[in-house]
């Protein structure tokens, strides 16, 4: 395990903006059309980004975690959120709907191996997709790991952040009566599908302020105000994952199955003060991975944008590009 704790700003290791070179709608069935994107080198190694939520959506910004030159840099937002539409849809939208996308975005693309890069969801979603197509996948760079086990959900939605954050978990817990208390993912899950849009964005908007305050560890507990159509958005998608445990068959699913994945080497980024997806998971799976790197970035939460977490990034793409 190698440890990251520079702190210099985060745009200083990044690469400068990135035109698209092209970018389409892809229809993959269900109802579903797919926003992807392609920028940096054409003839580059391919490198598929996965975002996080799920529900985020993806962002210009990611673009500049890889070198242009080198690179040949695919973005997409999944199923329900961003530019694909539906938007905010949660038909047909699971786990495996997702990897069977991202089988059918490598074939238009013509793509035959790629490097995996995702961090939070988008790191289970990186794991999902390379257990279920290994020999796709040549390297995976994952971020803030989340495996949607049961543990992980009970430490951010069962009071385990909460402690840390007392006045912010108040806020939360208090917008729901007494009685539905004992399990928030149900009781959000109720106001959040309440057929009553105003109902779904107020409820959506306090989820979301719960996660993005908590995503820095420089965060001081307050954040924007998220617009209510992204709240709500962003709220469903991820509760409706988490109501029904990501679609995995069992809990710890993914770590049961890294032997599907044994020739894959990996490298892990996790923030030593993740909040939201704390470390432990990250060094669970790095033990049970033979080929990955763990780096563990010192004064670093959960976001993508904290500079260590950048620069341990940034610095990961140019060491593996070959």
């Amino acid at each position: 395990m190698d440890k990251v704790s520079d702190q210099k700003s985060a745009y200083s290791y990044l690469y400068p903006q990135i035109a698209v070179f092209d970018h389409r709608m892809l229809d993959v069935g269900d109802g579903h059309t797919l926003y992807v994107e392609q920028s940096g080198n054409p003839d580059g190694i391919p490198v598929v980004v996965f975002h996080g939520g799920p529900g985020g959506g993806s962002s210009p910004y990611m673009r500049r975690y890889f070198n242009p030159e080198v690179y040949r840099i695919i973005l997409f937002d999944q199923r329900g959120c961003g530019k694909s539409r539906p938007f905010s849809s949660v038909e047909a939208n699971t786990t495996w709907h997702l990897v069977s996308d991202i089988e059918k975005i490598r074939e238009e693309l013509e793509i035959d191996r790629w490097m995996v890069f995702g961090g939070s969801w988008g790191a289970t979603l990186g794991l999902a997709y390379t257990q279920a197509h290994p020999d796709r996948v040549m390297h995976l760079v994952l971020r803030g790991v989340f495996l949607a086990q049961q543990y992980e959900l009970d430490w951010f939605y069962g009071g385990g952040a909460g402690q840390f954050w007392p006045e912010l978990w108040a806020e939360f817990v208090e917008a729901i009566p007494t009685s539905e208390r004992d399990d928030l993912i149900v009781a959000y899950h109720k106001r959040l599908f309440s057929g009553d849009y105003r109902e779904e964005s107020v409820f959506g908007r306090i989820w979301s302020r719960w996660e993005n305050a908590l995503a820095s560890h420089a965060s001081n507990g307050v954040t924007g105000e998220p617009s209510p159509d992204y709240a709500r958005t962003f709220a469903r998608i991820e509760n409706h994952y988490f109501t029904n445990k990501a679609f995995l068959e069992f809990d710890g699913q993914l770590l049961s199955r890294l032997d599907q994945m044994q020739d894959v080497p990996g490298t892990i980024v996790q923030g030593r003060f993740d909040m939201i997806c704390p470390p432990l998971t990250a060094h669970k799976l790095h033990k049970a991975w033979p080929k990955s790197r763990l780096l563990m970035v010192g004064q670093a939460g959960h976001a993508l944008s904290e500079p260590g977490i950048t620069q341990a990034l940034v610095m990961t793409m140019d060491r593996i590009a070959p």
